[in-house]
């Protein structure tokens, strides 16, 4: 297991068991270790359509999740620009420091 730093820390996934390497900040998972795989753990086939409507239903969750996350990262672009540029207002302007060589 890895050392926990204030910025990440590890947890299981409840529902199948993995190992997952979070970032706090971020709220993102930074990597990732399958369980082990369990002998007689098949999928349900004795209903193949319920099995296809629940994959169906997960990947259109995944997709409006993904479309969530690129509205925010406009929005969390967008505060961060309009914050250096309060910030930038405020300093005075003067010219880059240029190194002489004075071989």
């Amino acid at each position: 297991m890895r050392e926990p730093s204030n910025r990440q820390f590890e947890d299981v996934c409840p529902c199948c068991g993995a190992r997952l390497l979070i970032d706090r900040p971020l709220g993102k998972i930074l990597s990732h270790e399958s369980p082990p795989k369990q002998p007689g753990r098949t999928p349900d086939l004795d209903h193949p359509g319920k099995v296809l409507e629940q994959a169906a239903a997960r990947r259109e969750a995944l997709f409006r999740q993904s479309t969530e996350e690129e509205k925010h990262k406009a929005e969390l672009l967008e505060r961060k620009f309009e914050e250096a540029l309060k910030k930038s207002k405020g300093e005075p302007v003067t010219p880059p420091i240029r190194d002489i060589d004075l071989d």
